[in-house]
């Protein structure tokens, strides 16, 4: 379908999609006077000066991660995509199968290397079985969540896919497949979907960036899906802020929330996109969600940490400050049953 993105003064939204009720006053997703969008709370600061000194200055991890042997362990089973049953499989990074009501999903799907990024983690299942999917959500346009060769495969083996993103991306998701079955929403509004399943896409604290400068002109974010009783929350590319808090105002009962706790050092430059552990354990506390399942590590090796040092460090903050809910230390390819 084509959208048509509706705007009042700095703020848009599509006009074609609800927007919630919130319990907090709310005109729409923000833009700058250049119609770039913005952090609701946080503007993102574009600072070649930080880049520089990221990477120039010495890694005091440097040793310890080039001894790093520390491998995200993967069950390679791909039983659970034969299967009715309605569950969370996490496939590495950011992407998640998930079964809900019957209805497959794909969130994020990187089925390859990205770019020159070579995979520390093989895919648990074969890209050509992952197949019957109906909805393909996609977070962002960063490349390690919006995979060209990834979305190409999926199109071709998935044509009936219905494609759920935010504000712009879906001109980046069409061009890739092809495909006009795409809606793009912004902050708090919800997809058109069968009675049976409502999904709405909700903020981050992130960015958004493909080439050199086009920063920010496509929409950022994550999602809630709540189908047979069920809330899940997806928490996409983030840094800390009060989003999280506002997820427990909103939807008072999460099942089971997928926070990142990677790619998160060099922290005064990582931390306005991405959540440290320590982070993303509070983040967790806010949404009072029931299940934490930690992502977004082990999978690409984006920053200056070793690959063991996001879950080794979340399990030592975990002792000093035990959760509420349960954290599900999974392996990739590992089934959660819903």
């Amino acid at each position: 379908m084509a959208e048509k993105i509706s705007s009042g003064k700095h703020f848009v939204s599509n006009p074609a999609l609800q927007t919630i009720q919130l319990p907090f006053a709310w005109a729409g997703t923000p833009v700058d006077e250049k119609g770039r969008f913005v952090n609701h709370e946080f503007p993102f600061i574009n600072s070649f000066k930080e880049l520089w000194k990221w990477q120039t200055m010495k890694n005091p991890q440097k040793i310890e991660k080039k001894k790093d042997t520390w491998k995200l362990a993967c069950h390679t089973d791909a039983t659970f995509l034969k299967s009715s049953a309605d569950c969370i499989v996490w496939l590495g990074h950011a992407s998640f199968f998930i079964r809900i009501a019957g209805i497959s999903l794909l969130i994020d799907p990187v089925l390859f290397d990205v770019s020159l990024i070579k995979r520390k983690s093989p895919l648990p299942v074969a890209p050509e079985q992952l197949k019957n999917i109906d909805y393909i959500l996609i977070s962002h346009d960063h490349r390690d969540h919006c995979d060209k060769k990834s979305l190409e495969l999926l199109a071709k083996n998935n044509p009936d896919a219905i494609y759920l993103t935010g504000l712009h991306v879906d001109s980046v998701i069409r061009k890739i497949t092809n495909s006009n079955m795409i809606q793009a929403a912004g902050w708090y509004q919800q997809y058109l979907t069968p009675a049976a399943l409502k999904i709405i896409y909700i903020p981050t604290r992130h960015w958004g960036r493909r080439y050199l400068t086009d920063t920010n002109k496509r929409l950022w974010g994550g999602f809630v899906i709540q189908a047979a009783g069920k809330t899940i929350y997806f928490g996409g590319d983030s840094g800390y802020g009060s989003h999280f808090a506002d997820i427990a105002k909103i939807f008072p009962s999460v099942d089971y929330a997928m926070i990142g706790i990677g790619a998160y050092k060099p922290e005064f430059f990582m931390g306005q996109s991405h959540l440290s552990p320590a982070d993303g354990l509070k983040a967790f506390q806010d949404t009072q969600a029931k299940h934490l399942i930690p992502m977004h590590y082990g999978t690409f090796d984006l920053s200056d940490e070793p690959l063991s040092d996001p879950i080794r460090i979340l399990k030592a903050e975990q002792e000093k400050n035990p959760a509420n809910g349960d954290i599900l230390y999974i392996c990739a390819g590992e089934t959660i049953y819903i």
